[in-house]
C-alpha cells in the first residue's frame, strides 16, 4: 500500500506543549543511571524522553517478576487524558534481549563501531543499550514516510531519523525517531505491545489488528555498499530500486511476534497540570500480567501521545498536502469562511496573530503556538529487569507484586518523581493468593536531600500498624492508621510466619529487598508502614492489603 494513502491509520499527532511523562513503577529511568545530583547528565543516553532533566530514578539492583504475576505499571503525565481539551493515547510496550543493558557510564553509546571495544557496540557493556546498532542503521538509511502531516516543520533529511518532532534528526542512542513518534509503526521493531489506553475506544479494534504482536511487517533489504543512499520504505519502490553497487534487492516479511494482541481500553480521565492525577487523586495505572517467558534482560516503555483538539488528526485529508503555512483552517470551527479565517489569522501556524473582533482589525492577540508541539510524543522507560519462570511450588498460583515507588527527598527535591510509597497502595485479593514484596533503591541520591537514615540512601521496610484489622469495620487512625507498629506475633499479618515478618521489618544494608512470594491467609484489612520513611511533617509511606473471600 502507498504510504501516502495510509495517513488516516497512523498516529500522526502527539503531545501539546512541554508535557512530561514519568513512570513510577517499574522505576522509570528518564535516561538517568547513577547521577548523585537532581538532574540527569545525558538526555540522549538511551532514548528521547522529551522530559525535563529532573525526572527518573537512579539504577538499583535489577528487579525480577515471575511469569504470570501481576505488576502494576504506574505513571504520571502533566496534561489531561479522557477530556475534550486534547487527544491522548498511552502506549505501553516491553522488549527483552540478551544484549539489552543499563550500562556503566552516562555517555551515549557511539554510532561508529570503531569507537567501541572490539569494534562491536552491541557487545560493549560500558554503554547502556536498548535497541541495537543494526536497528538504528536501518532507521538512518530507510526513507521516511513522506505521506505524513508535518505542518510547518521543515525536516532536514529524508530518512526515518527525521520527523515533525525531531526535524534535525538528533540521535538518541539507537532509537528510531519515526518509530518513536508513530504507532502502530509500519516496519519491524523489537517492541511488543502490552496495552493501549485511548480517548476513542472505537479505535481499539484497529490497534488490536495492526499490532506487531499479531501482524508481521515488511521491509526492503539491499545487499551491497550503498553509502548514504536512501532505501525505499514500501514494496513497489523496493522492487524497482536500482543502484550500481546493489548486489541483491529483496522485499522481505518479518513474522509477527506471535503473542496475543494488546489490551485496549478507554483512557482514564486525568486533570491538566496536576501530574496526571485521576479521580480520587491516584496516579494513572495499568495492571500488567507478566508474560510466560524466561528472560534476564527486559525493559518496559510507556509513550504518551497527545495532540491538540484544534483539528482532527485522523481526518484522511490531514496529510502531506497540508504541510506548510496557511493550510489547516482553524476558523471553520468558529463558523468563519475560508477568506475570513485567512484574514483574521485562524490558520495553523507558529505564533499566529489573531483578530478576535471583526470590527476591530487592529486589535490582534498573539497565540503562543509551536506547530511542532501541537503533535508530540513523550516517553519513559524502566531500568532493566528480568522475567523468571515459576518454580514448581508456585505453579498455578496467583501472584501480586508489591513494590516501592519514589525516591529520597521532600516533595520539591524529588519532583517530578514522588516521595516513597507502596505500589499498589491498596491491594484487594482473596485468601490463598500470593504476595511478592520486592523493591530496590539507590545509594547515590543527592546527599542533601531530606530523609531518614544515611544520607543519599534509599531504604524501606514493612511493619503491621495497630488498626484492629479483623474488626468490621476496621478501626483506622490518621491517614491510614497510627504511626506506631503493632506487636509482631506469628501469623498476625497476612498469615505470614514470624520469621517472614522479622525479615520484612528489618532494614538491611542493601537498597534491594526481596521476600519471595508468600501465600496470604486470614480475612481482614491490614495496614502497614515503612518506619524509616514516616516523617510526621510530610511523609507517610503506608499501604494496605484487604483480604477477602475466605474459605
Amino acid at each position: 500500500m502507498d504510504l501516502k494513502a495510509i495517513l488516516l491509520v497512523l498516529f500522526s499527532l502527539f503531545a501539546v506543549g512541554l508535557t512530561d511523562i514519568n513512570m513510577h513503577n517499574p522505576r522509570g529511568c528518564n535516561n538517568r543511571l547513577n547521577e548523585p545530583k537532581r538532574g540527569r547528565r545525558n538526555a540522549k543516553r538511551l532514548f528521547d524522553s522529551q522530559n525535563n532533566n529532573r525526572g527518573g530514578h537512579n539504577v538499583g539492583k535489577p528487579m525480577y517478576y515471575y511469569s504470570g504475576s501481576y505488576l502494576p505499571i504506574q505513571w504520571a503525565h502533566q496534561h489531561t487524558c479522557g477530556d475534550q481539551n486534547n487527544n491522548c493515547e498511552v502506549v505501553i510496550q516491553y522488549m527483552c534481549d540478551k544484549k539489552l543493558r543499563d550500562g556503566a557510564t552516562t555517555a551515549t553509546i557511539p554510532d561508529n563501531p570503531k569507537s567501541c571495544k572490539n569494534g562491536d557496540c552491541n557487545s560493549d557493556v560500558r554503554y547502556g543499550m536498548h535497541e541495537d546498532h543494526d536497528y538504528y542503521k536501518d532507521c538512518k538509511t530507510r526513507e521516511r514516510n513522506r505521506g505524513l502531516f508535518t505542518s510547518t516543520q521543515r525536516l532536514r533529511g529524508q530518512t526515518a531519523r527525521f520527523t515533525r518532532q525531531e526535524r534535525k534528526g538528533t540521535r538518541y542512542a539507537y532509537e528510531c525517531p519515526e518509530e518513536r513518534d508513530y504507532y502502530p509503526y509500519w516496519h519491524p521493531t523489537p517492541w511488543k505491545d502490552i496495552a493501549v489506553l485511548t480517548n476513542n475506544a472505537m479505535r481499539c479494534e484497529y490497534y488490536k489488528q495492526q499490532s506487531e504482536n499479531v501482524k508481521g511487517r515488511g521491509y526492503c533489504k539491499v545487499d551491497g555498499n550503498l553509502g548514504s543512499t536512501v532505501i525505499p520504505n514500501n514494496k513497489a519502490a523496493c522492487l524497482a530500486f536500482k543502484h550500481p553497487n546493489a548486489t541483491r534487492v529483496q522485499w522481505l516479511n518479518k513474522p509477527a511476534h506471535g503473542i496475543p494482541p494488546p489490551d485496549c481500553v478507554l483512557s482514564q480521565w486525568s486533570r491538566d497540570n496536576h501530574q496526571g492525577n485521576t479521580i480520587g487523586g491516584y496516579f494513572m495505572s495499568y495492571n500488567w500480567k507478566v508474560p510466560d517467558i524466561d528472560e534476564d534482560n527486559c525493559v518496559v516503555r510507556i509513550r504518551y501521545n497527545i495532540s491538540t483538539g484544534e483539528y482532527d488528526g485522523w481526518d484522511p485529508n490531514v496529510n502531506y498536502k497540508k504541510n506548510g503555512n496557511m493550510k489547516i483552517n482553524i476558523g471553520m470551527n468558529f463558523g468563519l469562511t475560508f477568506r475570513e479565517a485567512r484574514a483574521r489569522g485562524y490558520f495553523l501556524r507558529n505564533n499566529p496573530s489573531v483578530m478576535i473582533f471583526s470590527n476591530a482589525p487592529k486589535l490582534r492577540l498573539r497565540v503562543n503556538i509551536d506547530t511542532g508541539n501541537f503533535g508530540r510524543t513523550f516517553q519513559d522507560r524502566s531500568h532493566v529487569f528480568s522475567i523468571r519462570k515459576r518454580p514448581a511450588s508456585l505453579k498455578g498460583k496467583k501472584i501480586h507484586n508489591v513494590n516501592v515507588r519514589g525516591k529520597r527527598g521532600n516533595i520539591v527535591q524529588v519532583f517530578p518523581s514522588v516521595e516513597y510509597d507502596f505500589v499498589p497502595n491498596t491491594l484487594v485479593i482473596p485468601e490463598g493468593d500470593y504476595v511478592h514484596f520486592q523493591w530496590t533503591g539507590s545509594d547515590t541520591n543527592p546527599r542533601n536531600n531530606d530523609g531518614q537514615g544515611k544520607r543519599g540512601t534509599d531504604r524501606s521496610n514493612v511493619i503491621l500498624i495497630h488498626s484492629e484489622p479483623n474488626k468490621s469495620p476496621p478501626r483506622v487512625y490518621g491517614q491510614w492508621s497510627r504511626n506506631y507498629p503493632a506487636k509482631i506475633t506469628n501469623g498476625n499479618f497476612l498469615g505470614f510466619t514470624e520469621k517472614d515478618l522479622k525479615t520484612l521489618a528489618t532494614i538491611s544494608g542493601s537498597p534491594y529487598f526481596d521476600l519471595p512470594p508468600r501465600m496470604v491467609k486470614g480475612c481482614g484489612t491490614y495496614h502497614y508502614i515503612s518506619t524509616r520513611n514516616n516523617a510526621f511533617s510530610n511523609r507517610s509511606q503506608k499501604g494496605r492489603i484487604i483480604v477477602n473471600s475466605c474459605k
